[in-house]
């Protein structure tokens, strides 16, 4: 009789599934979606996003209403000329997305429920860029209609249905995704919210005002490898022949995806080299 009271215990405890209490992909992908979705910076931020994207393509597509424009004149580029200004917000939030669980001292806690560091930093960087690419799709093509309403008015304007243009819409919000990943690498290198930003900053909009300080043929040669240059021609219609000329438009993206790529690498390497 005792034998049969001391095995049931035994008994319930061996009925646990398997998998029970395994850490994988999955529900880190639940956790960092639930994360994600429960900070406020996250709405602030991507509405931010839309709101620079759309208001500030809508003043440039009035802009050319008023001004004179030649052959190379680019309607599409014109509607989506807010992302030269939102590439740092998004960039700016995909720091946020990593920093915070420094900042916050939850690195301890998230590496505890999702000991696999690999696992924890792809689940994240997956989350962002969904989240990142549905709001920047979203984005784009409001810009673009918008836009494209202000200067059919002049006749200016593009359709979906003309070559390049459908692709350099959705190129926008495949720029602002790569922007994004490429900011969230770099805050898991630095690992400092403010710090990750600046240099985020720096190696996207300052780098390209700095690079003209140098001799001419040192900039046509630097300018179309910087980030946001290169990945700017994906969101272009009208290729840009004259010097310096930018790469093809899936060329430049592959390099912006090169600079995002290297940071998370990067940042990735430290990440298991560190101390949580």
């Amino acid at each position: 009789m005792a034998g049969t009271v001391a095995e049931a215990p035994l008994a319930q405890l061996t009925a646990v599934p398997a998998n029970a209490g395994k850490a994988n992909l999955v529900g880190a992908l639940k956790s960092e979606f639930t994360k994600i979705r429960s900070v406020r910076s996250t709405y602030w931020n991507l509405l931010g996003m839309m709101v620079v994207t759309i208001g500030f393509g809508a003043l440039a597509s009035f802009g050319a209403t008023r001004n004179p424009h030649g052959s190379g004149f680019d309607p599409t580029m014109h509607s989506l000329g807010g992302l030269y200004i939102s590439q740092l917000i998004i960039a700016a939030l995909g720091v946020i997305v990593i920093t915070s669980e420094y900042s916050t001292k939850m690195i301890g806690t998230s590496l505890t429920a999702m000991p696999r560091r690999g696992t924890f930093i792809a689940a994240k960087a997956i989350v962002f860029g969904a989240v990142a690419l549905v709001t920047s799709l979203v984005t784009c093509f409001a810009a673009f209609f918008i836009g494209q309403a202000i200067m059919s008015s002049h006749h200016i304007n593009a359709t979906l249905s003309q070559p390049g243009v459908l692709r350099a819409v959705v190129g926008g919000a495949l720029f602002l995704t790569a922007v994004g990943l490429l900011g969230f690498g770099i805050g898991l290198l630095i690992r400092h919210s403010a710090g990750a930003i600046c240099a985020a900053v720096a190696l996207l909009f300052v780098a390209s005002i700095l690079v003209n300080l140098l001799p001419m043929n040192w900039q046509n040669d630097l300018d179309r490898w910087l980030p946001a240059i290169a990945g700017g021609s994906v969101w272009s219609v009208m290729p840009q022949s004259s010097p310096p000329a930018t790469f093809g438009p899936w060329t430049g993206f592959a390099v912006l995806c090169g600079w995002a790529v290297l940071a998370i690498a990067g940042g990735m390497y430290l990440f298991r080299k560190r101390n949580a």
